[in-house]
Parts: structure tokens; C-alpha cells; sequence
């Protein structure tokens, strides 16, 4: 039997995917745990895995394409089984995993379908009550159990009060309603189960129709009265079209002399023209009082603008012109506007969806300290004489970052809505540039772990990004970031906070310049740091005493190894 195959959710943030290839063709035969296609998520490229046996009768999503999570891309079965009927629920938005739901016989098919062309369409907007549907609990859940009712029919219920237990496949949680009114009805019994999306009750005014309303979203889901109400609305389309007519034919037409006013597009002054034809018009210096309108009534039109030549001045306003000034020949400058548009990469729209959440909803605020780093450089150098692996720069703030969390557990915070969680475990997520946006992966226990130890894994993780092969556990569990711009030569700059964590370190580039030692001026190599804090969680005393222990670390690097 016949079974689709949907896009699975392969991230915790994961909201669609982008089919990058696939592996199979309509027609090929697939074994349980053979890779049918490739899949680029918000974070990486992953393969698809096949669950069953059988041969791929259709492929649904061209190459390229983005599709929701649990959306169908795919149907697998037996060799030459039809699959019509599994296709027409899929394009009605439905998708059952078994293709063979329904043993009805074609007569009793005909006979239904012959009702529902033949049912009026069931307008319940008069209806002032809403439908309550099962949630999407958890990211595997398909149905909920009603455990048990907190209220009954003829309840009053209030925003936010508790309707029901609901016990998913992880766990029972409660049903919280959103509006206020009376509980009209309840369909689904204790101890029965409601697909997702399923109607399980109505909450409205009391009184209201609701069996109006249940008939009407029953309507809806089989499709039925569609093609009547687009009719209707053609013919609704069509009389509002014919009374325009109607009243613009019964409306006097303008008297000759305000016709002839608009003659070439003028009116008393006034030069009726296009936006667009306005605006060529500006770009290339012409003076519309001077172009022909072909449009309606004289309208000046682009095309208008565009093929206009200015006319040649007679000798005697030249003479005139050049008694009070010289004139000025500015060359015309014609150029053609163009413009690409590229897809955006399911990793960018990640990005841009979390960075927007976390800078209009975390009220951000920054502090910048100064470092000096000479003794960081005369140490790195001789850590490098000795290390298994290249230390750089950015390996030594993560240490020196990792050991100041440790000493300011606060920065090492996270903001859950009515709580805050304190992390005893330090977690550096290292922000790395790949050409789609930006990813994260984390270094763990860094606060453990040696300077060597730490360039080794972050040269791993860097190489992992950028070829794509970084897996989900890679880049999950930060509890603080850093994100390096030095090496991009830029001095200084801010970061957006990197959910979950309260905080973020913007590091700069060393750039060599006059310091103050001992009283005199001196060259001394600086370098710039910024913290970005949520002020839910941090405050700026807090935050600063975490840059000045990180101050104190870098200044004297010998302490970091300790």
C-alpha cells in the first residue's frame, strides 16, 4: 500500500527545507535505509533516509524548492499501483499516510461527489463564536488524548483559563483558551484522541449557532461548495462591473472647453502625467511642459519621456540667454536599471527570523572596554613554540572567556520567560561566517579545557561550517558567544545577542597605537571588546565586572593557564 513521505524536521529550529538534490527518480526501486535526496536545513545539508521498501511512484518537489515541515514530497509503494486518489488528497491539502482510507464503491463516490457540487455554499460569518482545534503540542505529536475537561458545555471561560488536559506523546499538558465567551460545545469525549487541527470544541457567544459554524468548517475541509462560491463571486464581480457601467454612461461626459484644457497633457498649467513618466522625466533633466502626451485626454506617458528630443531654441532666445549667461552644455548620461534576485538560503532565513526575535524582544544594552595586548602577543608566541597546533588570538579570548564565566556565573545566564536559568557549565558558542549567513558551533566544558585543545576543535568546527558538515549537536547548548571581526580589519563593532544566551562578545581587531605607561606615551597594541547584554538578565555593573576580569586576563595571559 501506498505511503507519502513527508519533509521530517531535522533541527530544533528547523521550519522547512530545501530539496538541494535528489538521489532517486520516479520508478526506482528503495530499501529501507537507502538516502533518497538531500536536504539543506536552516544549519546544514542532510540526507533523507527512506523507512520503507518499495518503489518511489512520485516525486512531488523539484530540486530547489523549499517545503514546510510535515508537508509531502514524495509517495512510496508497490510497482504500478495506482495512487490517483492518495495524489487528489495531497493537492486538497490532505496527505494520509495509507491510500486506501476509504472502501467505498465508485457509485457511492459519484453519489457523494454529485451532493457536495449540488450543496450551497454555508456562510457562517454571522456566527460569533470560534472553533478550538487540537495544537501541535510537540514536534512529533500527530494526535492529542482529551485526559480530561476542566469545564463543561454552558461554562464561562475567560482568556487564558485552563479548558482541558491534553496528553500528547511526550507528556500531558493543559489547553489554554485565547478568548472569552461561553463553552458551546464539546467533541471530543475524555479518554478519546483528536488528530491535529482536529475541531474539539467551540468557545462564542452564548446562544450563537455553533452547529451552523461545525457545518460550515465541515464544508470547508471536503471541499465542497467551492466552485459554486467562486461562481457566485464571478457573478457578484460581473453586476458590480455592469452598475459601474451603468453609472458611468448615465454620467454627463466633461464639456468641450475642459477637454480642450487637456489637450497635450495640460490643464491651465497643470501637466497631467504618469508617476513613472514624472519620474524619467526628473532622471533625464526634460521638461514635460515640452513633451507631446499620447495618453487619454493628453496624458504624458514613459513611453512619452522616453522617445521626447528636446527642441532646438530659436537664434533669438539663445542671443537672449547668453546676454545674461553662458550657457551650460551638461552631457546626458543614459544608463539601463537592473537588478537580480536570489532565493534565500533556509540558513539566512534562520538567521534573520532568531537575530530579529532576539533584538526586538531582549532590550539590549552595550558596554566597550579597551585591552592591551602585549603581553597576549609575547605569550602567544611563545605558546606556539611549544603547542601541537597554531594558537590564534580568538583561541585565547574563548579561554579567557570561558574562565571569566566562571567567575561571573550571572553572564552565564539565559531568560526563560518567568524564569531565569543559572548554567554551572560553560558552553562558548564560536560564531563563524559560511557564504548562506552565520553558524555557531560550541565549544563545550571550555572553561576545561586547554589553549592547544581549544584551537584544535575550533579549527575543526570552522572547516566543518564551511564545507557543511557540521551535524546537530555541533551547534546546539551555548551558553555565551564570541564573534570575532579582527581579522576582517574592522576595529569594533556590536552584536545581536545569540539566543538562548543573556550575552554576547563583540571582539575587534589589534590595531597598534600610543598607550600610557608609567607616564609617558608609548606604543602599545589595543584591542576593542564589546558586550551586548540582555538587561532582563544582566545589568551594567554586572557586565562590567565581567570585562574587567576578562581585561585582567588577557593583560596578563599567564593567569589563563592556571
Amino acid at each position: 500500500m501506498a505511503e507519502v513521505i513527508k519533509m521530517p524536521k531535522m533541527s530544533d529550529t528547523m521550519e522547512e527545507g530545501v530539496i538541494a538534490s535528489w538521489l532517486v527518480k520516479e520508478g526506482d526501486e528503495v530499501s529501507s535505509g537507502d538516502i533518497l535526496a538531500e536536504v539543506e536545513t536552516d544549519k546544514a545539508t542532510m540526507e533523507l533516509e527512506s523507512y520503507e521498501d518499495g518503489v518511489i511512484l512520485h516525486i512531488g518537489i523539484k530540486e530547489g524548492d523549499a517545503v514546510p515541515i510535515d508537508s509531502v514530497i514524495a509517495i512510496i509503494g508497490e510497482k504500478g499501483e495506482n495512487i490517483d486518489d492518495l495524489l487528489k488528497e495531497v493537492e486538497n491539502g490532505g496527505g494520509s499516510d495509507k491510500s486506501d482510507k476509504s472502501d467505498e464503491s465508485s457509485s457511492e463516490k459519484e453519489e457523494k461527489k454529485s451532493e457536495q457540487g449540488s450543496e450551497e455554499q454555508i456562510d457562517a460569518s454571522d456566527v460569533n463564536a470560534s472553533l478550538i482545534t487540537m495544537p501541535k503540542m510537540s514536534d512529533t505529536m500527530e494526535e492529542g488524548v482529551i485526559a480530561s475537561w476542566l469545564k463543561k458545555e454552558g461554562d464561562k471561560v475567560e482568556a487564558g483559563d485552563i479548558l482541558a488536559e491534553v496528553e500528547t506523546d511526550k507528556a500531558t499538558m493543559e489547553l489554554e483558551a485565547y478568548e472569552d465567551g461561553t463553552l458551546l460545545y464539546i467533541g471530543i469525549k475524555e479518554g478519546d484522541a483528536a488528530p491535529i487541527d482536529g475541531v474539539i470544541a467551540v468557545v462564542g457567544e452564548e446562544g450563537a449557532d455553533y452547529k451552523k459554524l461545525l457545518k460550515a468548517h465541515e464544508q470547508k475541509s471536503s471541499g465542497g461548495g467551492e466552485k459554486k462560491k467562486e461562481a457566485k463571486s464571478e457573478k457578484v464581480e460581473d453586476k458590480s462591473s455592469e452598475s459601474k457601467a451603468d453609472s458611468g454612461s448615465a454620467k454627463p461626459s466633461p464639456p468641450a472647453e475642459a477637454a480642450n484644457k487637456q489637450k497635450n497633457g495640460k490643464d491651465s498649467g497643470r501637466i497631467f502625467a504618469s508617476p513613472l513618466a514624472k519620474k524619467i522625466a526628473k532622471d533625464k533633466g526634460i521638461d514635460l511642459a515640452e513633451v507631446e502626451g499620447s495618453g487619454g485626454n493628453g496624458r504624458i506617458i514613459k513611453s512619452d519621456v522616453e522617445n521626447f528630443t528636446p527642441k532646438q531654441k530659436s537664434q533669438e532666445s539663445v542671443k537672449q540667454d547668453s546676454s545674461s549667461e553662458k550657457a551650460i552644455n551638461i552631457p546626458q548620461v543614459v544608463g539601463e536599471e537592473s537588478y537580480e534576485e536570489v532565493k534565500v538560503s533556509q540558513m539566512r532565513k534562520t538567521v534573520a527570523k532568531r537575530l530579529s526575535e532576539s533584538k526586538f524582544t531582549a532590550p539590549h544594552f552595550y558596554v566597550t572596554m579597551e585591552i592591551n595586548m602585549d603581553k597576549a602577543m609575547e605569550a602567544r608566541k611563545s605558546i606556539n613554540e611549544m603547542s601541537p597546533v597554531k594558537i590564534s588570538f580568538n583561541d585565547m579570548v574563548i579561554k579567557a572567556v570561558a574562565a571569566s564565566l566562571r567567575q561571573h556565573p550571572k553572564v552565564n545566564s539565559s531568560w526563560m520567560g518567568d524564569k531565569i536559568r543559572r548554567n554551572n557549565h560553560v558552553h562558548v558558542g564560536m560564531a563563524v561566517a559560511v557564504e548562506e549567513g552565520l553558524l555557531v558551533p560550541v565549544i563545550r566544558f571550555a572553561d576545561n579545557k586547554s589553549l592547544s585543545h581549544i584551537a584544535a576543535e575550533a579549527k575543526d568546527f570552522a572547516k566543518k561550517a564551511k564545507n557543511k558538515e557540521l551535524e546537530p549537536k555541533d551547534w546546539e547548548g551555548n551558553t555565551f558567544t564570541v564573534s570575532n571581526l579582527g581579522m576582517f580589519g574592522v576595529e569594533e563593532f556590536t552584536a545581536i545577542i545569540n539566543p538562548p544566551d543573556a550575552c554576547i562578545l563583540a571582539v575587534g581587531g589589534i590595531k597598534q597605537t600610543a598607550v600610557v605607561k608609567d607616564g609617558q606615551l608609548v606604543p602599545g597594541n589595543v584591542m576593542k571588546v564589546t558586550l551586548s547584554c540582555d538587561h532582563r538578565v544582566v545589568d551594567g555593573a554586572v557586565g562590567s565586572a565581567f570585562l574587567q576580569t576578562l581585561k585582567g586576563l588577557l593583560e596578563d595571559p599567564v593567569r589563563i593557564l592556571i
